[in-house]
């Protein structure tokens, strides 16, 4: 009994000053901040209705090859913001990023979804005035068009991620999202997308691994259909979906 007590007295315990923190990174990756990623597909359901995809099991291959251009192309920011998290980083990775995405449908969600989050961020984290600071000057100054994943890893740098932590995080959103939008699409049910989730959670940190602390020399596209797929979501008769 005493040798129990002891080993648990001797255990690593966290700081009392990283708890807070720790709450607000788990709030970040909560489904329910109001963040817009919900409002978007990755061009779900352009595939669908191109019959790119026609049931589950082209969605499983979708949902990879999103995350593989997702690894490619977008983890170089998130983690170069991340690590710097500085309004000059974030003015050159997002002017970057802007030139980078020739696809005028993902170029409009990668801005929403920054904009929502660069907002939300700003209101909810006021234990970090640095973010209300740069959101209010880059609206003042036009600068930046708030592009998401360098939004992303520029919070993420301030609420103290990881770099690791952090694109592993963006994977994770990513996934999610796309899973979600396949299941308000009648695609997959309920059930079944949290089996597919689960599946593919192998898949989406084999590439987090692949594409994980690259600088944005790297970037690039992995799977160009995808890009083009998308990019058609505009001239669907009828959509669900902003993207």
């Amino acid at each position: 009994m005493e040798i129990d007590m002891e080993r648990n007295n001797n255990r690593k315990r966290p700081a009392s000053t990283d708890l807070p923190l720790q709450w607000s990174q788990w709030q970040l990756l909560d489904s329910i901040l109001p963040t817009g990623g919900f409002a978007h597909s990755s061009g779900l359901e352009a595939a669908i209705q191109t019959r790119v995809i026609t049931g589950p099991e082209d969605l499983h291959t979708f949902v990879v090859h999103v995350l593989e251009n997702t690894g490619s192309l977008l983890l170089p920011f998130v983690y170069t913001a991340s690590k710097s998290p500085s309004a000059d980083t974030l003015c050159k990775l997002d002017r970057m990023l802007d030139a980078m995405l020739t696809n005028e449908v993902g170029r409009k969600a990668s801005v929403a979804q920054g904009s929502a989050l660069m907002r939300v961020a700003a209101s909810v984290f006021s234990e970090i005035p640095l973010l209300k600071t740069m959101r209010d000057n880059f609206l003042s100054s036009g600068a930046v068009s708030f592009h998401h994943a360098p939004i992303f890893g520029l919070v993420c740098g301030l609420l103290g991620f990881e770099s690791e932590t952090s694109q592993r995080a963006f994977m994770f959103i990513t996934l999610r999202d796309v899973i979600s939008a396949a299941t308000r699409l009648n695609i997959v049910g309920p059930l079944g997308a949290a089996a597919l989730q689960h599946q593919i959670a192998h898949d989406a940190e084999a590439i987090t691994e692949k594409w994980s602390n690259r600088g944005v020399e790297e970037a690039c596209q992995t799977v160009p259909l995808l890009d083009t797929v998308q990019g058609c979501h505009g001239y669907l008769f009828s959509r669900l979906f902003c993207s």
